[in-house]
């Protein structure tokens, strides 16, 4: 072999592997931020399927990676900031947990204003009402939650009167408004440390949706859920670090909008039945009682929710009853 021969065949070796290079540098890998352990529902019926719809909707070239259980920091409060922050590219929570933040987000989990079957849909209709609250990110998704249930340790509770002096968690400041009007003690707390609170006695009941009887297992520490009356939901959203979706190609933009439709919608159906699920079998559990209230004692929770409602409308101000009522309208 000639000099000139190994040159050359040296030239393209070296092309060769620039190319490869090249090409391995421009497939992008986000991280997606989940609080949830691994075997959360939501992993398996809604994030993975995400993240699949990413790499195949780009052919490769943006791919998702899953950081479940908070790998990547504890705490589903600080989700938010992880994205805005590039901790993680994109990230899931709940708007409830920094609720100064989005006012006009919550507005849709107030008791009335979402049907617990379409509110998905009606969200992801009117994205448009709540894109000021989005500058820092990119709204990827937002559903809606099946409806929250009234959990309690020892009380079966069939009337407002019931709740006298009872400290409830709640998820979000606006359902901790409703549960005051009730005339229980609101107490924030994060999903996460329910089961310890109900335990141990720091709290008397907790205001979730019915994936928590699974999920995290508060059939063990309550005995009585409550449900019939109107009541809030509370909205889960994905978002994505708004530089890291700008530098994305309009085509990956679009796969990446299209796959988050898609999770909203797979979230809140895998939400409703895990919910329904959860409800079956604690009524089927000895010394375990599902309360389903009548109509007249509905209505006095709900007359109480209704005043609850209108005080954080007009505390809200701006576009709030606007925005209210375009939801409601649209179910």
């Amino acid at each position: 072999m000639t000099i000139r021969t190994l040159f050359v065949s040296a030239a393209l070796g070296a092309l060769s592997l620039n190319v490869g290079l090249i090409g391995s540098a421009s497939a992008e890998e986000l991280k997606f931020a989940n609080f949830m352990p691994a075997g959360h529902p939501y992993v398996g019926s809604t994030f993975q399927p995400f993240a699949d719809a990413v790499a195949q909707g780009t052919d490769g070239a943006v791919t998702v990676k899953l950081y479940n259980g908070g790998e990547l920091g504890a705490g589903p409060v600080e989700q938010y900031g992880r994205v805005t922050d590039g901790v993680a590219e994109l990230a899931v929570s709940l708007p409830g947990y920094t609720a100064s933040q989005f006012p006009l987000t919550l507005l849709a989990e107030l008791p009335g204003v979402l049907d617990e079957a379409t509110g998905t849909d009606t969200l992801e209709n009117h994205l448009d009402l709540f894109a000021k609250e989005y500058r820092r990110v990119h709204l990827v998704s937002l559903w809606s939650s099946a409806e929250n249930l009234l959990f309690t340790r020892n009380k079966a509770v069939h009337t407002p009167a019931d709740l006298k002096g009872m400290k409830i968690r709640v998820p979000s400041r606006n359902t901790g408004v409703m549960v005051e009007a009730w005339g229980a003690t609101p107490v924030s707390m994060p999903v996460s440390e329910i089961y310890n609170a109900m335990q141990t006695g720091v709290i008397d009941g907790a205001m979730i949706d019915g994936t928590g009887i699974n999920a995290f297992k508060l059939s063990e520490v309550s005995n009585y859920i409550t449900k019939g009356m109107e009541t809030t939901n509370s909205p889960f959203f994905i978002v994505m670090n708004r530089d890291a979706y700008n530098d994305l190609t309009d085509e990956q933009k679009a796969v990446v909008d299209a796959a988050g439709r898609d999770a909203a919608e797979h979230g809140q159906a895998s939400q409703l039945a895990v919910a329904q699920k959860g409800l079956e079998s604690f009524a089927a559990t000895d010394g375990k009682e599902v309360i389903t209230l009548t109509d007249d004692e509905a209505k006095a929770f709900d007359e109480l929710s209704a005043k609850a409602v209108d005080t954080i409308v007009a505390g809200t101000g701006g576009d709030a009853q606007q925005i209210v009522e375009t939801l409601k309208a649209d179910h």
